[in-house]
């Protein structure tokens, strides 16, 4: 059994990392800023060995059997603030996936940032990261996770505009901030109507989470402050995880360096959003409403963004476009019940997501440029990214018997299995994802590895100039390790499992139990299904992109206008700039506040002063220094003392 302190230490040792760093090598020994990859290193990896510690710790104690470590922190009247550590299988999960995922990417990064005039402060950054979405899968009160939420929020920042001087991610940085902050005080008001409701509550702590989960469970939230509670939380997941309509500022966020994409996209900032529904179920599930709005807007983000990943030019962006999608099914998932399927699905996720991420940076380490337009052919001179990106693309496809297979087949499933119309629609928008996904992950893979090569850097005119030109060969050992490292989890990661069934092939089973939630059966033909629609995918963007039987060229010519729509975003983009940033915030609420300034504020400040001059000028006329003045005022003072006195007598 894991002791506290140990649990603590998964915390600390990346915070520490961050401290030495940022106080020590980054302003004194920053020529041995090499130092600082090397001990991110090894505290990330000693969070890794002790969250294993911690899973093996919770194993079979299942859902409400957590570990819990509370302390007193302050007291205002009677209410007790708190703060501590909270272990469950949810916990334990999520510590393994953000650890694991994180040790990979600063390997990776020991060779993708070489030379990197930054590379101390990167490193501290990536320290403090990790140490955020740590510190929020730890917390044990929603206070104690809010802090933790916004440091997450803070470091995507710091991160995504790591290359400042750069002004396309300076934008993008403060895109992301302010976007995810529309969701941050959704959340916040569902913590401030907690406090204030905190009479619900029956007696119970309402900051501490396990006493959430008790109110809601036992029913002590009657529905509407169970709705509500559900809804602001929900607002702040949309904003982490990219959820329509607030899913506009991740693909911009692909102008920080590619290894914290893969970090933020796998195991930090959008897993936070699917993770806070996930601690938080007991109370969706008190509220049909919602629970079907989860699973509404999941469904459609999955089929939305997946849309948009059909057209895209940019490697990364493709990944990114699938991210969004992916975590609609998570959230699909957990809306229409399916606790454990959401839950798995982050987990194989994370994996093949990481893998696809840091593939496509060691792609763009060869080639100089993102561009899929100006790749191809790479098959030969890359083969060790080849054999592992499309390892990765099969998992995203959910082709048996890839890790992804699983888990998406389990969120179909149940949402299948759901009954209700919600259900049925959330299934079909799913499974028409599956398509598009399947299609727009291997146009990806062959416009990128197949054919010949297009020039790199040297032909796309938008790319900056590399300080390594184009030089086609296998990238570093230290790229490449983490890579096949990845590439396993995702093949195996839906087989680390003790099966529970006669088919002896189906892991969500033990990855539902071993959460506490209900497990189903293996539907096999709604298994088949999928594949076919998937491969069916693939199969057209074969015969698009590798074969050439159907020309791309004149399928988006005649779906002119709707390829269009999809290569512009919607229009969202622009929608937001023009009536939410220039006729919103500049237009409205800057014009408006500035009109208060100068018609309210700066007029009282004007006419205070006004008086205070005019005053002090007749005042000043009293003081002349002459004392004949001085004599007549007194005088003409006690004479008109003496009046007064002799008037009232």
């Amino acid at each position: 059994m894991i002791e506290e302190s140990a649990v603590w230490l998964i915390l600390f040792l990346p915070l520490a990392s961050f401290a030495v760093i940022a106080l020590v090598i980054r302003p004194f020994l920053n020529r041995y800023a090499i130092a600082a990859g090397y001990l991110t290193i090894a505290a990330v990896g000693g969070s890794l060995m002790l969250s294993i510690w911690a899973l093996g710790s919770v194993e079979g104690r299942g859902e409400g059997t957590e570990l819990l470590w509370v302390h007193d922190w302050m007291q205002i009247g009677a209410f007790d603030f708190n703060i501590g550590i909270m272990l469950d299988p949810l916990t334990a999960i999520m510590l393994v996936v953000a650890t694991a995922v994180s040790l990979m990417v600063q390997i990776y990064s020991t060779g993708y940032m070489k030379g990197d005039p930054g590379y101390a402060r990167y490193y501290a950054y990536m320290s403090l990261f990790t140490a955020s979405m740590i510190g929020l899968v730890l917390a044990s009160n929603i206070v104690q996770l809010f802090v933790f939420w916004e440091l997450v929020g803070l470091c995507s920042f710091l991160l995504i505009g790591f290359w400042y001087h750069k002004p396309a991610a300076a934008a993008a940085a403060k895109k992301a901030f302010i976007v995810t902050r529309v969701g941050d005080f959704g959340f916040l008001l569902a913590i401030m109507y907690i406090f204030f409701n905190r009479d619900s509550f029956g007696g119970l702590n309402p900051l501490e989470i396990t006493d959430i989960h008790s109110a809601a469970t036992l029913g002590l939230l009657g529905g509407s402050v169970a709705t509500w509670i559900a809804l602001g939380i929900f607002a702040g997941a949309m904003g982490k995880s990219a959820q329509f309509p607030l899913h506009t500022w991740l693909p911009d966020a692909m102008e920080g360096p590619t290894p914290v994409s893969a970090l933020i996209h796998a195991a930090t900032m959008v897993a936070a959003g699917v993770f806070l529904v996930a601690r938080f179920f007991p109370v969706f599930e008190a509220s049909s409403t919602a629970m079907n709005t989860v699973a509404i807007v999941g469904g459609f983000t999955a089929l939305f963004a997946a849309s948009m990943g059909l057209v895209m030019n940019d490697i990364k962006r493709v990944l990114a476009y699938s991210t969004i999608s992916q975590l609609g099914f998570m959230m699909l998932a957990l809306g229409v019940g399916a606790y454990g399927p959401g839950i798995f699905h982050l987990f194989t996720h994370a994996f093949f997501k990481a893998l696809l991420f840091m593939g496509s940076g060691s792609v763009n380490h060869a080639t100089g440029t993102f561009d899929m337009r100006y790749m191809g052919g790479l098959r030969k001179a890359m083969p060790w990214t080849y054999a592992t990106f499309l390892i990765g693309s099969l998992s995203l496809a959910g082709l048996f018997p890839l890790a992804g297979f699983w888990s998406k087949d389990e969120v179909l499933a149940d949402a299948w299995r759901h009954g209700e119309l919600v259900g049925q629609v959330v299934f079909w928008l799913a499974l028409a994802a599956v398509f598009m996904t399947s299609f727009y992950i291997f146009r990806a893979f062959f416009m990128t590895f197949e054919g010949e090569f297009r020039g790199g850097a040297d032909a796309d005119p938008d790319t900056e100039p590399h300080g390594e030109g184009v030089h086609l060969e296998e990238s570093p050992p230290e790229m490449v390790w983490p890579l096949g490292v990845l590439a396993v989890g995702a093949v195996l990661a839906g087989f680390a499992v003790n099966p529970t069934t006669d088919l002896g092939i189906v892991p969500i089973h033990w990855f539902t139990e071993f959460l506490g939630a209900h497990a189903e059966d293996f539907n096999i033909v709604l298994a088949a299904a999928s594949s076919l629609v998937a491969a069916a995918g693939i199969g057209l963007a074969y015969l698009m992109y590798m074969s050439k039987r159907v020309s791309a060229e004149a399928l988006s010519l005649s779906l002119g206008p709707v390829h269009r729509i999809l290569s512009r975003k919607y229009y969202m983009d622009e929608a937001y700039e023009l009536y939410g940033v220039e006729r919103g915030i500049y237009g409205g609420l800057a014009r408006g506040l500035d009109w208060v300034d100068r018609a309210v504020v700066d007029r009282f400040v004007t006419t205070v002063g006004w008086f205070a001059v005019n005053i002090g000028g007749a005042l000043r006329q009293a003081q002349t220094g002459q004392l004949q003045a001085y004599g007549v005022v007194i005088s003409v003072g006690i004479m008109a003392i003496l009046g007064l006195y002799l008037f009232f007598l």
